[in-house]
């Protein structure tokens, strides 16, 4: 098996478990907290997808998902175009508020597609390529591709993780 069709494996979970969470809630459940300063439904997956969705683009040279599609008018929130959910507040999480089940979905499914056709374009080559020199050692796009995956799953986990308490109370 090669090292892309792994990577695409592992990003096709992270959309197995987003849409086990997701699917049926209402905006209601998707929207809310367990206490003031714990993170939604719909801010967890929203900021997951806003995550993969900002560092695709920034590895595959191509415009935002979010932005590109319109994804960003949709949605509606108040905040910057290129907010992803990073550092936010208790008061900027509350602020992510979503209608459906089916707007979150699409705009993560969106983001799943271009993800996965980047992915499996790539060759083991394209793996070693550097993508962030900030850090010591370089980020190879390699590292980064993998290191959304995690961050992805355990945001995810998170939010099936929220759900359940939810059902149960």
């Amino acid at each position: 098996m090669k090292a892309t069709e792994v990577l695409a494996d592992a990003y096709g979970r992270i959309r197995e478990v987003v849409h086990e969470v997701v699917e049926g809630l209402s905006a209601e459940e998707l929207n809310a907290r367990i206490d003031p300063k714990a993170n939604s439904i719909a801010w967890l997956v929203w900021h997951l997808t806003r995550v993969q969705d900002d560092h695709m683009a920034d590895a595959s040279g191509l415009e935002q998902v979010w932005t590109e599609q319109g994804w960003f008018t949709r949605f509606a929130l108040p905040l910057p175009a290129e907010a992803t959910g990073y550092g936010h507040t208790a008061k900027q999480v509350a602020a992510v508020l979503v209608e459906s089940d089916e707007l979150l979905l699409g705009y993560f499914d969106a983001v799943h597609e271009r993800t996965t056709g980047f992915v499996r374009g790539l060759s083991a080559a394209d793996l070693d390529r550097v993508v962030d020199t900030g850090w010591d050692p370089p980020v190879t796009l390699g590292v980064r591709l993998v290191s959304i995956v995690a961050d992805d799953l355990q945001h995810a986990g998170q939010a099936a993780y929220v759900r359940g308490v939810l059902q149960r109370g």
